[in-house]
């Protein structure tokens, strides 16, 4: 196994619930890798969208990742702008879908998994960020 995926190696093209557009996928190290989440980089070219949808059997939760251009996700409800550097967490049966809002490509990050929980306590990091975001929230 190569330990390294490279950029568009893999990508497929692949039209997500039904929405539509350009919209390639990367499923990274698919069939490799032991992690209890599927991580993805999709490319959605202007306008495309991924349709409205939830994941409630099985039950799996999402966490969205923009890295370059404008995204728009609806969820539960709400609407939500999303540029570099921001990020959405979809729990498990919430009604959401993505949107390329912007002029140029948009790549997401996308991990999904069965919902679940290990004891990350034992990580200098998990604590740092849980203190940061009480400070930030309080």
């Amino acid at each position: 196994m190569d330990p390294v995926d490279r950029r568009g190696r893999y990508a497929v093209e692949f039209a997500m619930h039904g929405g539509r557009g350009p919209l390639s996928v990367e499923h990274h190290f698919a069939g490799d890798s032991q992690l209890m989440a599927a991580v993805q980089t999709w490319t959605l070219g202007p306008g495309a969208f991924e349709g409205m949808h939830t994941h409630d059997d099985p039950p799996l939760e999402e966490l969205y990742l923009v890295t370059e251009g404008r995204a728009r996700i609806r969820q539960d409800g709400e609407s939500f702008e999303l540029g570099p550097g921001d990020s959405l967490r979809s729990p498990a049966a919430t009604p959401h879908d993505l949107a390329n809002i912007g002029k140029g490509s948009l790549r997401v990050v996308v991990i999904w998994g069965p919902p679940g929980t290990f004891d990350q306590s034992g990580f200098g990091s998990f604590r740092r960020a849980l203190e940061a975001r009480r400070a930030a929230d309080a």
